[in-house]
C-alpha cells in the first residue's frame, strides 16, 4: 500500500515494511541487486515505491506475466527506464 494515502490510524498494531526494512544486515534482496544489475534508477523519486510494488508483486506471484507487471506497478516515471523495469522483475522472479 501507499503510505500516502493510508492514515496512521489504519495500520496501528500492522506489521509495515519500508524500503529501509528490505535489506538484511546490508545484504540487499533480488529485487533491489536487479534494479542495480539492469541501471534501472534515473533520478530516483519513483524508485522506492516501484520495488516496495515490485516486492509485493514477487510475493503474490513469484513468476509475473508482462500482464501481471503492467497491473501491479501503477507507480508513474518520468525518466522512461520502463524496459530495464521490466527486465529486472523478470531477472529477480528468476533468481
Amino acid at each position: 500500500m501507499r503510505s500516502c494515502s493510508v492514515p496512521v490510524s489504519a495500520v496501528v498494531g500492522k506489521q509495515i515494511t519500508t524500503i529501509e526494512g528490505l535489506a538484511v544486515n546490508g545484504v540487499l534482496t533480488k529485487v533491489q541487486k536487479a534494479w542495480l544489475d539492469h541501471d534501472v534508477p534515473q533520478c530516483g523519486y519513483c524508485q522506492s515505491g516501484m520495488i516496495m510494488a515490485v516486492t509485493a508483486l514477487l510475493k503474490d506471484k513469484p513468476k509475473p506475466t508482462d500482464a501481471d507487471i503492467n497491473s501491479a506497478l501503477t507507480n508513474i516515471c518520468r525518466c522512461g527506464t520502463y524496459q530495464q523495469v521490466r527486465a529486472a522483475i523478470h531477472a529477480a522472479a528468476n533468481a
